[in-house]
Formats: structure tokens, C-alpha cells, sequence
């Protein structure tokens, strides 16, 4: 098969594959080297600064022995099948390089023949582009569960990032849809990175000059809608994930119909909104101080479709608030809608030089449209009304202007609110995190 062909049928094989965004990882060249990878980011996502960058991702392999109902990949499925060599993976890499078309590799595969024959490919191609090409841009690659840890670990040595997907939120969902797959396989290797990263950085700080292990962190991936998970459980991996293995991101992809099977929901359209709320709270588990357990329960396991986290979070406990922003501390100051991480920490500083009002905080970047309803300046709220729970939440739906005057509020239905997928303000959320 030619090359060209094999690239287009293993690059759109890779699109489902979503857990790959900025490296977070600093590699120098080399004299005589072939670029660098730097912090700020690679992947088809926005890096700090605000550039948009671009990789070459692609599968190694889209030949399959593995049988899961949710995968286009799966061995069963009538789908065209194509293999790169080691070989032919480094020369797309350095040519496309070479162009300027990418700033670096996503490197991910099916299972060929087995776990170990799959991981050696990948090692190979690496090993192929750091010794024999000395390319030094970013690299991201798949740890394939089940595979020896020693394979892993040479890989791990000459990658920025890696990552193992757990795909299905539950154990009882794997065995449903992947039951060739098991959940400590697949635990095994992730628990394995973390410790060698933790192992690494420990050297660092007695040998300066010691050899990196996966500088960028590793992540993982979700898959939302495939099972019968709610939210909760989903948030609550996500959380323990964080905390056990100490991962870099955990990535969610709404479920994309690829099949039909009597086990899996019948789906017209990816459940995107879903997956933006979900985004919405992996950022307030990260940087905002929040846990799952506050922003799910039994009673709510789902998000709301209408309100994002934080906000459905404020309304639901409407008696912390309101807010005063001169006084409150940074932690509080983080719960209250409209209010980011940037703007939480300008507040904290301007306030030590005089006493903040509304056109104050606008400057500041507080987005008063959302957080006039929880907070007080000098004692004054935005606009004189009461702390009434429905009213704000129908304010914040509907974005209704409120004033001094007028404060009626009629009841619409709640299906008409609910978006099919997300709007601009989620998606620039998402990628912000500014909630």
C-alpha cells in the first residue's frame, strides 16, 4: 500500500483518540539536533500564550485483536486496514517537520498480535526519531496496557508525554462493551509512569544532568455516553485519578455512534453539551478548589444542562452568598460564577490598595453579568433585589436584564432551554477555564 494511502486511513483512525493537548515539558535541542519541545504546548489546542499549534497524530496501527463495541477499530468492523513501519513513521515525521506543517508527533495504535509486539513498534519508531534522526520536538505516545513495564519504561525515557487510556468509566461498562480488556491492565501501567515520574523528579534534585522520564506528565481518556455512567461517577474517577496517579489532564470524548449494537445507546448526535460540563468540572477539581462530591450527589448525579457546574453549585447554595469582595478570602472569592483564578488573584491585590467597586472589578476581568447575583461591594449589591433562589437562577439562564424596577419572572418550559450542544460561552470555558 503506498504511503499517502496509509496516511490518510491512520490519521482519521487517530481522530477519536482526544487526550493530547500542550506538552508542559521543556526539551532542548542538541548540537546537530532537530528541534525542541517547549512548555507552552503542541496539539491542535491553544497553548498559554495564545498560539494555536499543530501536530502530526497519527495511528501506528488500525489492525485490531481486540473486539470493543464502541471502537471503529474494532477487529469485527469492515473498515479499510493499514500498518506503518517504524521506518516510515520517522520519515513523516521529519518531512512534515522539515515543512513547517507540525511542531511534533501524537503517537497511538491498536492492538496488533499483542500488547508487547504493538509497544515494541512504538518503541522502535521513537528510538528511530531521538537516535537516529536526533529529533528533539515534543513526542507523545500510547503505553499500551498489558505490555512489559521494561517497554514502557525505555519508552518512557525518550518521550515527553504518554498517556493510557481507561476509555469506560466503570468496570461493570468494561466488561459489558471490552470484555477482552481488564481494568488493572490497564491501571497497571498508569500506576507505573507515576511512580517513575515521581522517581525522576526526586533525582533531579540531587543530579542535575539526570535522564528524563515523560517530562510532560501522562493523561488518559474518557469516554462519555458509551455506558450508563452518570456524571457523578465519571467526575469522581476523574477526581480519584487525580489524586492517585497524579495525572497531567483527564481528557473526555463524547461517544460518537460507530455502530450499531444492542448494547450501546441509540444515539443521533455525540452528547457534546455533556462533555463540556464535564470539562467544566475537571476545571474546578483542578483549579478552583472544588471536590466532586460537592458538585454531584445521589439526588443530582447528572450536570445541568442550563447551568454551568459553578454556577448550578452557587445557586444550589445560595445561602453562602452574598459575597463581599473586599473582604472575602481567595478561596471564596474562586466560588463565585464569573470569577476566574486571573481575576481572583487581581482582586486580591487591588483591594490592598483601595476599596473595590463594580466598575472596578469589570476592569479587573470579573464578569459582572454573572456574579452581580453573589457578591457586594462596600456592603452594596449591583442592583437592590433579593436573594431569591429561582430568580437567579432564571436570570442566569435567560441572561434577563434585571433592574431596580422590574424583578417579575414567568415560568417557561425547561425543555425549550436545554441546548442540543454547547454554545460559544461553553466552548470558551472549556478551553479557558475561566468559570
Amino acid at each position: 500500500m503506498e504511503l499517502q494511502k496509509k496516511l490518510e486511513i491512520l490519521s482519521a483512525a487517530a481522530k477519536y483518540d482526544v487526550s493530547c493537548s500542550s506538552s508542559g515539558s521543556n526539551r532542548k535541542n542538541t548540537k546537530g539536533g532537530l528541534g525542541n519541545a517547549t512548555s507552552c504546548g503542541i496539539c491542535h489546542s491553544w497553548a498559554d500564550d495564545g498560539r494555536c499549534i499543530s501536530l502530526l497524530k497519527i495511528l501506528f496501527s488500525n489492525y485490531c485483536v481486540y473486539d470493543c463495541a464502541y471502537c471503529v477499530n474494532r477487529s469485527s468492523n469492515d473498515v479499510p486496514r493499514a500498518a506503518f513501519t517504524p521506518q516510515e513513521v520517522a520519515d513523516l515525521t521529519i518531512n512534515f517537520y522539515r515543512r513547517n506543517y507540525i511542531e511534533g508527533l501524537f503517537l497511538s495504535s491498536a492492538v496488533t498480535k499483542n500488547a508487547n509486539h504493538t509497544m515494541e513498534l512504538l518503541y522502535e519508531s521513537i528510538r528511530l526519531l531521538r537516535e537516529e534522526y536526533k529529533f528533539n520536538g515534543y513526542i507523545h505516545v500510547k503505553a499500551i496496557p498489558g505490555a512489559d513495564l521494561a517497554l514502557i519504561e525505555a519508552t518512557g525515557k525518550l518521550v515527553d508525554r504518554m498517556s493510557v487510556n481507561i476509555e469506560l468509566p466503570s468496570e461493570k461498562g468494561l466488561k459489558l462493551l471490552a470484555p477482552q480488556k481488564e481494568k488493572q491492565a490497564i491501571l497497571k501501567p498508569m500506576n507505573f509512569i507515576s511512580s517513575k515520574i515521581a522517581e525522576k523528579k526526586d533525582e533531579i534534585k540531587v543530579f542535575k544532568k539526570a535522564p528524563l522520564f515523560v517530562p510532560g506528565g501522562q493523561s488518559t481518556q474518557l469516554i462519555v455516553g458509551a455506558t450508563k455512567d452518570h456524571d457523578m461517577n465519571i467526575l469522581k474517577l476523574s477526581e480519584n485519578l487525580y489524586k492517585k496517579y497524579n495525572l497531567k489532564r483527564v481528557y473526555y470524548s463524547a461517544y460518537v455512534p460507530v455502530s450499531k449494537n444492542p448494547l450501546l445507546p441509540d444515539l443521533k448526535t455525540p452528547p457534546l453539551l455533556r462533555e463540556h460540563r464535564l470539562y467544566q468540572a475537571d476545571w474546578l477539581l483542578r483549579f478552583y478548589g472544588f471536590s466532586a462530591d460537592e458538585l454531584l450527589d445521589e439526588r443530582n448525579p447528572d450536570f445541568d444542562p442550563q447551568l454551568d457546574p459553578k454556577a448550578n453549585w452557587a445557586v444550589n447554595n445560595i445561602s453562602l452568598f452574598p459575597v463581599e469582595v473586599n473582604r472575602a478570602d481567595y478561596e471564596m472569592l474562586l466560588r463565585v460564577p464569573g470569577i476566574g483564578v486571573r481575576s481572583a488573584k487581581k482582586i486580591i491585590m487591588a483591594r490592598k490598595v483601595k476599596s473595590l467597586c463594580f466598575e472596578d472589578l469589570k476592569k479587573l476581568g470579573v464578569v459582572l453579568k454573572r456574579a452581580r447575583f453573589f457578591i457586594t461591594c462596600k456592603g452594596k449589591y449591583f442592583f437592590n433585589y433579593n436573594m431569591e433562589q429561582l430568580l437567579i437562577r432564571q436570570n442566569l439562564i435567560n441572561g434577563w436584564e434585571t433592574d431596580e424596577k422590574k424583578q417579575e419572572w414567568e415560568q417557561i418550559s425547561i425543555l425549550s432551554l436545554i441546548p442540543e450542544k454547547p454554545t460559544l460561552q461553553d466552548k470558551l470555558m472549556s478551553i479557558t477555564g475561566e468559570i
